[in-house]
């Protein structure tokens, strides 16, 4: 996996959360929450998401879903995408 990477999963309370993986702790990861179970967060909502916590997709990466299975009966969603720290105009 190249870091830095953006994975949206549901959190504890199933709430759809953002968080960008860094090669800090992951309580130090930087974290989006969506506040809600549905509807699942569009794109641009990702974006928007991204953009606030200094982020961005890299250029032509798409979001891959995958499912976890950790038992028989339930089974985890959750997204990711590569990033790289959004730039702003003034800044290198």
């Amino acid at each position: 996996m190249m870091l830095p990477q953006a994975r949206m999963a549901t959190g504890v309370d199933w709430t759809w959360v953002l968080y960008v993986l860094t090669d800090a702790p992951s309580p130090e990861w930087p974290k989006f929450e969506f506040g809600r179970v549905t509807p699942v967060p569009t794109l641009e909502e990702r974006a928007q998401a991204l953009a606030a916590l200094g982020y961005a997709a890299m250029a032509g990466a798409e979001w891959e879903w995958c499912e976890t299975h950790p038992d028989p009966v339930a089974s985890h969603l959750f997204a990711s995408v590569p990033v790289r720290p959004s730039t702003r105009a003034g800044v290198a």
